[in-house]
């Protein structure tokens, strides 16, 4: 990104919790530092590409609720992800779609209808340090974005130079929008720990309907209402805890879901922690990531099995949508 221009951006008001986020800092999750960067990495592409950003520009998140921004310049936005109807001095714009904002005008949120997490994307991007290679906010770390936390009223931010031409007026075609089905479907690859519990409840886990539970965020996605996992016998560890759902501590993957007390499935996500002591029963696709971040507390969702064919295919499909944003919106 190219140098910022004086500050360009003023919050007034942050909306429940809006952070700064490009596609994360890969390659520390073995130090213990997270990947970070948006919870919905193609709502945050589909926005940068309508404004004329590089994809993985830095942008702000918005959880449940909008911020307000006034501009102190002109500027090309793009609001995708989450229904969450963003409109300029009050008047009401469309989302998945480019649009301009004037110097003196503040940008502000209708209230969310649909998803979770917003992505307001900015002509120029969100110009904070880069840490480690990303602006991405990481909060519980202190690390990244805006002073390694979410935003606050008061707070003024940068822009960087435009890199490219916003294509304002432009649209995603809805065919190429994601967000999750209803209900929604997580695709799971069973995993290492797998064997850890009993036949009976490794069919129990994908027949039954679970729930969002309210302590959903950034670091895991905890979900209730399935019948309680059963576990095969063993003999304890050295290493291990009593519980039967302790293990001797291993390497967490990117997606993967621990169920702690055998109770309640945790998938793991873009904060989490790179290792610990409970079994992994699998992993969440890399294609259904995303989806995860736009769910909502008390939303019930399905669990299913899928094998690692299905879920490679299922990758090269999520790659297919999101080139097809960038063509689409070049054939206009």
């Amino acid at each position: 990104m190219s140098a910022a221009h004086d500050y360009a951006l003023e919050i007034l008001k942050p909306g429940l919790s809006t952070q700064v986020q490009d596609l994360g800092r890969p390659g520390y999750y073995h130090l213990g530092i997270p990947i970070s960067g948006a919870m919905d990495r193609h709502a945050l592409v589909a926005a940068n590409r309508l404004v004329g950003n590089e994809p993985g520009a830095a942008a702000l998140e918005a959880v449940f609720m909008g911020p307000e921004i006034r501009f102190e310049r002109d500027a090309s936005v793009a609001v995708t992800g989450a229904t969450m109807p963003p409109k300029v001095d009050g008047v009401e714009q469309p989302g998945w779609t480019a649009f301009s904002v004037k110097a003196g005008q503040v940008l502000s949120f209708g209230y969310l209808k649909a998803g979770a997490r917003a992505y307001i994307a900015i002509s120029g991007g969100v110009d904070v340090p880069l840490v480690l290679g990303s602006r991405s906010t990481y909060a519980l770390g202190a690390l990244g974005g805006f002073e390694g936390r979410p935003l606050k009223a008061g707070d003024r931010l940068s822009l960087g130079v435009p890199s490219g031409a916003a294509r304002e007026g432009a649209s995603v075609p809805g065919d190429l929008r994601r967000l999750p089905g209803s209900p929604p479907t997580l695709r799971v690859l069973p995993g290492l720990y797998w064997h850890r519990i009993t036949e009976g409840s490794q069919a129990r886990f994908f027949e039954d309907e679970w729930k969002v539970a309210p302590e959903a965020d950034r670091i895991g996605y905890r979900f209730r209402g399935g019948r309680k996992l059963e576990f095969e016998p063993r003999e304890q560890p050295f290493g291990a805890g009593s519980d039967p759902s302790n293990i001797v501590d291993s390497c967490y993957p990117y997606g993967s879901i621990q169920v702690p007390g055998g109770t309640e499935p945790i998938v793991l996500h873009r904060d989490a922690v790179s290792g610990g002591g409970y079994f992994m029963l699998g992993t969440v696709i890399s294609a259904d990531m995303d989806l995860i971040g736009q769910l909502q507390p008390h939303q019930a969702v399905r669990f299913e099995a899928v094998t690692m064919d299905e879920a490679l295919a299922a990758r090269r499909e999520a790659r297919r949508l999101a080139d097809g944003i960038a063509e689409a919106l070049n054939q206009r």
